[in-house]
């Protein structure tokens, strides 16, 4: 922007303010006051709002049980402090957005009707993608163990939550959310502590079933996993709708969890289609072109994977809700958001995506590394234990990619919450556990320097800048082949997909899906740490709660929260001690030790009745002058202490 525009912009702005509309500008910042309020307590919501389960959820009610039990902690002070940044960011994208509706927009938009025909040129609508998602797999695996669990409202997970049944999302509870907000959405929730192996054994089970249907499938986590099932279904004169319900039965019957599914032409809509109809169910998007449009045309956008809250944020308030909003928009997105989210956004309005499925392995690597998370350790030879077993697991691990890496990272969260990270580039590509712990317990030694009394919860090594420990492929002639003939023409242009060296695609998306990737697991860890200062809170209360007073008679403990039960307890103990005196002189002294023993664990009415019982008398309640005299009598003596 040049100086006299920046200048006429700040004009315009002044005359806006100082000008004599000053009473609507005053309602609309009430306005914006009101929508910054909205906009934090829809933030509040987490980063699992799409979640399945969670249509017919009061959203607003939910909202507003989350933004009362976190206010006032570091956690709602953040998400305050964030959501502030993001108004004064989208108030920046506004200014740019009235800036641009003042010039000629005709060159903008003639690129981008360009770019959507090279784009709409590539599509390929000859694959069938299916995406597999499997139903509450943390809850499902852990209902195989307790069937009792099936029809009452339960979770996975005690701090925060990963996994709740579909019992317990009719209530609002879902991943990501803190274990005790999700307590005051459903106090008869019951949360599960977590058990990896388990859930680690049964997704080998179930990949085994995937792989009779496309070996090559794609695991995109523990419960998700990509298909192409063309060649399968042409293989089994099958439709792409009767072999994955083939699929899924044979899922359920093997190993007794249900799994959902979407089928479409790439990754991307498919991945949408398999929310649809679950759980335990399937959607087909029909593989042509106008199904497709008409699909993407009513989409929020936030079903989009790549579009977290932050994006759709931003996008709304350039009115952008839906994908099919986008086309109306596509003359500004670059000048609003830039050239990859335009490209990005392009991809979202026609509904394109990737079509070529790779397993992990397959795919390039930008890195390579283990972590492991336990219960607060501290002491300089327990984590260096911890240490060797990580190095050892992170060995084995580039031992099977093939890669050594020439940074090494250190990465260590702390008992508050807080996530370190250290790095170090040894002078050799490294890949050995001897080499790992040479060069990761100085970053080590470091941080416990910096914090004296450092107590951990989780440590983490990882090696970036790999480097390729396979062979390379030699031809004849000894030249080295680095990438597939024909693949990446240099006609290829920044319009359509492009090709790595393997020859696989390319897409806009992979950026913005690992950018809302980050985005969840950012969120994650501030929910975690809400949860972290509800514990200590608590803690705090609990410790005031358990400062005792000894009572004066008997020197047991009593709480010093409760006065009437003070009071009572120390009535009881001379109402007790007055009983032992009158049976002494009832029975000349000589009373039996095991008798008075008995009565003095009689209590109120019950000790009193065991009196006259045992004396032949009825005697009442002492007189006070009598009660006091005896009162100051035992509070002169000296008593040995209850725990001394």
């Amino acid at each position: 922007m040049s100086t006299e525009e920046k200048e006429e912009t700040v004009k315009e702005v002044g005359d806006k303010r100082d000008g004599p509309d000053d009473a609507p500008k005053i309602e609309e910042d009430v306005d914006v006051q009101k929508t910054d309020h909205d906009s934090l307590k829809y933030s509040l919501l987490g980063p699992s709002l799409t979640k399945a389960g969670q249509d017919k959820v009061d959203q607003q009610k939910v909202s507003e049980i989350i933004y009362n039990a976190s206010k006032g902690s570091k956690f709602f002070n953040n998400e305050e402090a964030r959501d502030k940044n993001l108004t004064a960011k989208i108030q920046s994208i506004l200014a740019k957005k009235r800036q641009s509706e003042k010039i000629n927009l005709a060159s903008d938009l003639r690129r981008a009707d360009e770019y959507i025909t090279q784009m709409e040129a590539s599509r390929d609508l000859t694959q069938a993608i299916v995406h597999i998602d499997c139903d509450a797999f943390y809850a499902a695996v852990e209902e195989l163990d307790r069937p009792e669990l099936k029809d009452v409202p339960f979770a996975v997970g005690k701090g925060v939550l990963t996994t709740c049944n579909y019992h317990a999302r009719k209530f609002g509870c879902r991943s990501g959310m803190a274990g005790f907000v999700a307590m005051k959405l459903c106090p008869q929730l019951i949360c599960l502590p977590l058990n990896f192996p388990k859930y680690t054994a049964k997704a080998e089970e179930v990949r085994t079933v995937l792989a009779d249907y496309d070996p090559n499938f794609e695991s995109a986590s523990i419960d998700e996993a990509y298909l192409n099932i063309t060649p399968y279904c042409e293989e089994h004169n099958l439709s792409p709708e009767e072999a994955i319900d083939q699929l899924r039965a044979e899922v359920h019957q093997k190993c007794k969890i249900t799994v959902s599914a979407g089928i479409a032409a790439n990754a991307k809509i498919a991945k949408i289609c398999s929310n649809k109809n679950k759980p335990n169910g399937q959607f087909s998007l029909p593989r042509t072109r106008q199904e497709v449009m008409r699909f993407m045309s009513d989409l929020p956008t936030r079903k989009v994977n790549g579009v977290g809250r932050v994006f759709e944020r931003e996008l709304d308030a350039v009115g952008i809700k839906t994908c099919g909003d986008i086309y109306q928009h596509r003359a500004t997105l670059s000048k609003l958001f830039g050239e990859k989210a335009f490209h990005f956004l392009i991809g979202c309005y026609l509904g394109l995506g990737r079509t070529k499925i790779a397993p992990p392995d397959e795919s390039e690597r930008k890195s390579v590394g283990t972590e492991s998370t336990f219960g607060d350790l501290s002491g300089k030879v327990a984590l260096r234990e911890k240490l060797q077993h990580i190095a050892e697991e992170l060995e084995k691990d580039l031992e099977r990619t093939g890669y050594k890496g020439r940074t090494l990272c250190l990465k260590i969260k702390l008992h508050t919450y807080e996530v370190l990270t250290r790095q170090v580039q040894p002078p050799k590509a490294v890949h050995k556990t001897n080499d790992l712990i040479k060069y990761a317990e100085p970053m080590l030694a470091k941080l416990e320097k910096e914090m004296p009394d450092m107590k951990l919860r989780l440590m983490g090594l990882r090696v970036t800048h790999l480097v390729s420990t396979r062979k390379a492929d030699i031809d004849f002639f000894g030249v080295k082949r680095t990438a597939a003939e024909g693949t990446a023409s240099s006609g290829t242009t920044s319009h359509v997909p492009k090709v790595d060296e393997d020859g696989w695609e390319i897409w806009p998306e992979a950026e913005f899906e690992e950018a809302a990737r980050q985005e969840r697991q950012d969120e994650m860890d501030e929910i975690e740490r809400l949860s972290q200062d509800h514990q200590d809170r608590l803690k705090d209360e609990g410790d005031q709660e358990e400062e005792f007073y000894p009572c004066p008679i008997c020197s047991r403990p009593q709480p010093t929260n409760d006065d009437r039960a003070l009071n009572e307890h120390v009535d009881l103990c001379l109402s007790r001690r007055t009983i032992r005196e009158v049976v002494r002189e009832d029975s000349g002294g000589g009373g039996s030790r095991n008798e008075e023993l008995r009565l003095g664990t009689k209590t109120g009415a019950s000790a009193v009745k065991a009196r006259g019982t045992v004396t032949g008398k009825k005697r009442g309640r002492p007189r006070r002058d009598d009660l006091e005299k005896r009162r100051e009598g035992e509070r002169a003596k000296v008593r040995k202490p209850f725990f001394a």
